[in-house]
């Protein structure tokens, strides 16, 4: 079958010898101007006529038209590597007789390569032999470097897959398919020779398969969400590997949708977070075990302060009991008074260690207000100062006219820190020192308390060491009494309340702690929580009941019962009468109308809490006051005691002051 082209002969016949000048031009100004390579090849005599300004494209003139026609010549400008992909699909073509459409690698005349399409076809005779190809040349180079930049950025985006240990997956609605990436599958422990990778199957179905059943609605619902345009496909759930191991995968995912709303595909990419589950397990069970810990902490500590109070309240109540004695001589009573002042210590001591736990713990907190400097300041002087007094060491304010200042405190909180570090100022001062607390504004709206002794001062080498706990920098070998922690919860203290705590020491010339806390723009003298004095001698408070009084205690420690005897023997008008169990003490308050009940908590049978209960229920008992008597003395302990009924809620070892001011209270 021939390929020649018709032309119309007789249209060309009819046209005069200028026409076809004329025509002849305009067909060579349009091959020129298009730069394209129009060429015709004559299989009998090799020789190659081109049209166009391909050639002039790439350099060449006049000079090489002889080479550049010659077919033999013409693979010398081709790419060597291009060669015989060329010269094959000629041979293809002349084969089959199907249209010539190849691309290879030209030579310019700089000696650069710049790619061509070739697109031609053929002329054959009545036997079907090429007598003459004819085609044409363009430069494809701008599309082959969009071609080799896409697969150079495919090449990345693969490469940066595989090193992110991602999965990828799409799904296609037109085809109603769905492709996971061999590293899905990588992810469960296979590979892509597993059967389950090849065997054809549904893959979308496959793998919903190994979802764990209680993620599997949760991964169906936030699907579907996505593909109604409801939500992100942001999903975590867990997935059973090849040996049937739990797996944790991240799948994250975008649809596409067409004009009308509907979902065309959707492409996502799946991460295995296995590990990170695992971490956040590990995390989760280290938290569970610490918070179990300092929950086992706490008790031990409770325990451990109720089993100390409890011969602390013989020790120390006996020695207060003294005072009651007028015919004691003063050498006894000063002994009495160093009994009570030793036990005061290491009640102190056992306080510091609770303080410090419940810090640690997270169970102390803080009240912020604003809070009258001047105030804390003077009521810490009061208590120190029979410190400062025994050591002739002089305490001195300078306020710097900051005398109504208020800073952003617990004014509880604020006051420990303070006696803390004034306390510590006169313990570790020389005898007749100075300790000088001054008040001075600060930037940033900051208020500074510094507390400057005179004493000898911290070496430089053990500065690093003075907020560890219980270290007391060697003092532990001194006459000076201390536990180690009072710095570290006074720092701690102020850090709670959005302050900054710091010092500056030079070794025998003395200390200074700094205390920074915020200003307050805004104040209420009704919010300022005084807290009483403590007693640092054995002054007693006076009974002021003048009528005769039954008082109902509930105790079964002999020692206690024993210390309240000796107590109440010193007061005509209180008649005590004592029950050692809680349903004895129940029974007598119903039947003797005592006028006030002190009830020990920790009694055997039935505890303190659930004998109140039985006597608020009463209407026989109902009436009457309750108060409270408990070596549980945790803040948690007295505050439970609060709000469970007790009128009060004293701890063990019992200030017998604080005892008298109750029953006044209750009987005055």
């Amino acid at each position: 079958m021939s390929n020649r082209i018709t032309i119309d002969d007789q249209t060309l016949n009819a046209m005069t010898s200028v026409q076809l000048r004329e025509l002849l031009a305009r067909y060579r100004r349009i091959f020129n101007g298009s730069g394209y390579g129009f060429w015709e090849w004559d299989l009998g005599s090799h020789r190659i006529d081109w049209s166009g300004g391909f050639w002039q494209r790439l350099g060449y003139d006049e000079s090489d038209q002889k080479r550049v026609a010659d077919a033999h010549q013409l693979p010398d400008f081709i790419h060597p590597d291009d060669r015989e992909n060329m010269l094959e699909a000629v041979r293809e073509h002349l084969r089959s007789g199907e249209q010539l459409n190849t691309a290879y690698r030209i030579l310019a005349k700089t000696g650069e390569y710049v790619w061509t399409q070739v697109r031609a076809n053929s002329i054959r005779d009545e036997y079907g032999r090429a007598l003459y190809i004819s085609g044409v040349n363009f430069d494809i180079t701008e599309l082959k470097n969009v071609e080799a930049a896409l697969r150079e950025s495919e090449a990345r985006q693969a490469r940066i897959i595989q090193a992110s240990n991602d999965g990828i997956w799409e799904w296609y609605a037109e085809r109603g398919s769905f492709h996971f990436s061999n590293r899905c599958w990588e992810h469960l422990g296979y590979t892509e020779k597993d059967d389950l990778v090849n065997r054809g199957k549904n893959r979308l179905a496959v793998w919903r398969s190994h979802i764990h059943p209680n993620d599997l609605p949760m991964f169906d619902e936030t699907l579907a969400k996505h593909m109604r345009g409801e939500g992100a496909f942001d999903i975590e759930y867990r997935i059973f590997g090849k040996e049937g191991d739990v797996r944790w995968i991240r799948a994250r995912g975008r649809a596409s949708f067409d004009a009308n709303g509907k979902p065309v595909r959707m492409s996502g990419t799946n991460m295995d977070i296995t590990d990170i589950k695992r971490s956040e397990e590990r995390v989760v069970q280290a938290k569970v075990a610490a918070e179990k810990a300092n929950q086992a902490k706490s008790e031990f500590l409770s325990s451990m302060s109720h089993e100390l109070r409890t011969p602390l309240n013989a020790i120390m109540g006996y020695a207060q009991l003294f005072e009651y004695d007028a015919n004691l001589p003063e050498r006894h009573m000063d002994n009495a008074r160093e009994i009570y002042k030793a036990g005061r210590h290491l009640l102190q001591l056992i306080n510091d260690v609770l303080d410090l736990a419940r810090i640690e713990s997270g169970q102390m907190t803080v009240s912020l207000e604003p809070v009258l400097v001047s105030r804390v300041i003077a009521d810490c002087f009061t208590l120190v100062q029979p410190q400062a007094d025994a050591q002739s060491i002089k305490l001195e304010a300078q306020l710097n006219g900051l005398e109504s200042t208020y800073v952003v405190a617990d004014s509880v909180r604020l006051k420990q820190a303070l006696i803390n570090l004034i306390s510590n100022a006169v313990k570790y001062n020389k005898l007749g020192g100075d300790v000088v607390v001054r008040v001075a504004e600060r930037e940033n709206s900051q208020l500074r308390i510094s507390v400057r002794d005179t004493g000898q001062g911290i070496p430089a080498h053990r500065q690093d060491e003075l907020f560890q706990p219980f270290n007391r920098l060697n003092a532990e070998h001194s006459a000076i009494e201390g536990s180690g922690v009072g710095l570290v919860i006074t720092k701690q203290l102020v850090e709670m309340m959005a302050g900054r705590l710091s010092f500056e020491s030079v070794e025998g010339e003395g200390a200074e702690f700094r205390i920074d806390l915020p200003l307050s723009t805004a104040w209420n003298q009704d919010l300022l929580v005084q807290q009483p004095p403590a007693a640092s001698d054995l002054k007693t408070v006076e009974l002021k009941v003048s009528q005769h009084s039954r008082i109902l205690y509930v105790e079964d420690n002999p020692s206690n019962i024993r210390l309240m005897q000796q107590l109440f023997s010193r007061y005509p008008e209180l008649e005590l009468e004592v029950a050692e169990e809680a349903f004895l003490g129940i029974y007598k308050a119903r039947n003797e109308q005592p006028d006030v009940v002190i009830l020990d908590i920790n009694l055997p049978g039935m505890d303190g809490y659930e004998a109140l209960s039985v006597l608020k229920r009463d209407p026989l008992t109902e009436h009457i006051p309750v108060v409270g008597l408990s070596a549980n003395a945790m803040p948690y302990d007295i505050e439970r005691g609060k709000n469970a009924g007790f009128y009060d809620y004293l701890t063990k070892p019992v200030e017998i002051n604080h005892l008298v001011t109750t029953l006044n209270d209750l009987l005055g």
